[in-house]
């Protein structure tokens, strides 16, 4: 069962559910969530549960004391009756209302407490998946559900829980009452409750399925909404906002269609609710009428009686008012559940925490692929050895930034073949890890935060002056000391506030922050400038005295400095050695520097012929 707190969340994993990769059990129901959620905050439902008997109590000493009213007033005896029923369903009318007004607001509180546990937890769940889920689940329809679907099943969990009370609590005194006025009457409103269930039930059920069907196509709606914003210069560079809007439309369309299906489903379900409790109504007002003329009971039992059947009514009225909302929300929360219950396809986290390390790495004959039977590393070899700078080059999709990947944890092979300090990758702990490497990639991402909290998220508890010695390494201090608010800046959705060479020095700045013992760049300085890549070149060759650094870049530029580079060519090692070596060699790397002086030439020229 799902325990609705923050750090449970995190801490417990269950098994897989249906429609997601990874192993699965049968997925949880909202019962199980609403005793869990209960649970959980115990002391806000009890409180709850104990104002709601006492107002019930109130409620129904009210129809009692107004059936004697009403016999008072055909018989006009014993005065005194009249004027006790008179006071005591003032103060009964009085205490109803405060005991109502606590419990409402108590009941509130307490449903919105459970429903941010539940989004919290939903999110956690989410967050702790492997990188692969990421892959294969789209960004629009995972906030879907976080968002949208974990609101409908909230509301779901609140009637849930409040019927639960209704049942336990003012269910048995309208029984306990309606006997003691007329078993006989009673009798027959409990031989009308399965017309007054079974035929809702009947209709919710196409209501539900359609309402499923409505979520998935709101999912794929914000999808389109979510891919459109995020890329919006490369929507506005091929002027398509034309074809994005008229693209997001067609989805809404199509989920406007199935809203129409559900609103008719559901005016189906309120119609057959509300004929079948009028027709109890009915049913019992001519058969308690008869008991009257008989002598079997009193007028005023009558009343008392009918007063109750309506409360006890409305009661059923109002379940299966929302009986449709609920199997809504049971259909939303089939999804939610499954990412609860997803168990992540990542290996049991190892406890190695060693005081020293040094950031040796070996990748010892390292084979891979994404998927089985496209193997992108086919039996890697290579070392990157303490405070050297070791750089990875090669033509694209040679697996170099795969490598990468399988460093950070992101992906898993299936032997122990990578090895930090002589000891395998998956014996250490993850945070411990990633406290330990630090990686600047091309498209590094800022958050829509300022300056000072971007880099200071590599390392939170950083001071103000290790934030400068970082920006100054990363020759970053000066252009951000020049923004409007230095530091303070707002860089922007994904850093959209600054330039792209900007960005990546910030991002230098947030790795050489945390003082890492390995360094990964992949293409970290591709957008900069000869001048910053050179004063980025010298922050390097400074900080590869006290860590690994592992270079990934298309610069030969940048490369060649190197203390040893390692030549990849379709997922395998072709060449290894300095700069100088693999020149005299005259193999695939002094074939790529070739051709990028090449390159560099024909553009020097052309520049020439312009001007």
């Amino acid at each position: 069962h799902l325990n609705l707190s923050w750090n449970s969340a995190m801490d417990e994993q269950r098994p897989g559910a249906s429609g997601l990769r990874g192993p699965v059990l049968p997925p949880s129901s909202v019962r199980h969530l609403s005793l869990d959620a209960g649970a959980a905050h115990r002391g806000g439902t009890m409180g709850v549960a104990q104002l709601g008997e006492g107002r019930w109590t109130c409620e129904m000493a009210i129809p009692q004391y107004t059936g004697r009213v009403a016999d008072w007033i055909i018989n006009e005896e014993a005065p005194d009756a009249f004027t006790e029923a008179i006071t005591v369903m003032t103060i009964m009318t009085i205490a109803s209302a405060v005991l109502e007004f606590v419990c409402d607001l108590t009941y509130n509180i307490t449903m919105s407490l459970i429903h941010t546990s539940v989004q919290g937890a939903v999110f956690q769940a989410v967050l702790k998946q492997e990188i692969g889920f990421f892959d294969e689940n789209k960004t629009g329809e995972l906030v879907s559900r976080i968002t949208t679907d974990t609101n409908d099943m909230s509301e779901a969990l609140s009637e849930k829980l409040s019927l639960v009370m209704w049942y336990t609590a003012r269910f048995g005194f309208l029984l306990f009452f309606m006997v003691s006025q007329s078993w006989k009457m009673t009798l027959l409103t409990c031989m009308g409750l399965p017309i007054i269930w079974v035929i809702p039930e009947l209709t919710g059920h196409f209501h539900q399925t359609i309402a499923a069907k409505v979520q998935e196509s709101l999912a794929k709606a914000n999808q389109v909404a979510t891919e459109t914003f995020s890329s919006i210069k490369t929507v506005r560079s091929f002027a398509n906002e034309d074809g994005e809007t008229e693209r997001y439309r067609q989805r809404l369309e199509d989920t406007y269609a199935l809203n129409k299906k559900e609103a008719a489903a559901y005016a189906a379900s309120t119609w057959a609710s509300s004929m079948t409790t009028l027709a109890l109504k009915v049913c019992i007002l001519y058969y308690g009428g008869t008991l009257v003329t008989r002598g079997a009971v009193s007028s005023g039992d009558l009343v008392s009686f009918v007063l109750y059947e309506l409360q006890f009514a409305s009661a059923v009225e109002a379940v299966m008012r929302y009986y449709p909302e609920v199997k809504k929300a049971i259909g939303a929360s089939k999804k939610i559940f499954e990412y609860l219950d997803r168990k992540p396809e990542v290996p049991p986290e190892g406890m190695l925490a060693p005081e020293h390390f040094e950031g040796h790495i070996q990748f010892k004959n390292v084979r891979f692929s994404y998927k089985e039977g496209t193997e992108v590393l086919k039996g890697v070899t290579l070392e990157v050895k303490p405070r050297q700078i070791t750089a990875l080059v090669g033509l694209n999709r040679s697996g170099k930034s795969t490598c990468v990947k399988l460093l950070e944890r992101f992906y898993f092979t299936k032997k122990e073949d990578i090895l930090l300090d002589g000891k395998p990758l998956q014996h250490y702990k993850d945070q411990y890890l990633h406290d330990k490497i630090a990686v600047v990639s091309q498209d590094c991402v800022l958050f829509a935060r300022s300056v000072r909290e971007n880099i200071k998220y590599g390392y939170e508890n950083a001071t103000d002056d290790q934030m400068y010695e970082a920006a100054k390494l990363a020759n970053a201090h000066d252009f951000i000391m020049e923004l409007s608010n230095g530091y303070d800046t707002d860089a922007g959705e994904k850093g959209g506030q600054v330039s792209g060479g900007q960005k990546q020095r910030i991002a230098l700045a947030r790795a050489f922050i945390r003082n890492p013992k390995i360094l990964i760049l992949d293409n970290a300085t591709s957008d900069l400038d000869t001048e910053n890549e050179y004063q980025i070149n010298q922050a390097l060759l400074k900080k590869s005295k006290n860590c690994s650094v592992l270079l990934i870049s298309n610069k030969m530029s940048v490369v060649e400095k190197a203390n040893h580079i390692i030549v990849l060519n379709d997922g395998m090692v072709k060449e290894e050695g300095s700069h100088d070596e693999l020149m005299k060699k005259g193999g695939l790397y002094a074939e790529l520097v070739e051709k990028q002086n090449r390159g560099f030439h024909r553009q020097e020229e052309e520049k020439n012929d312009a001007q």
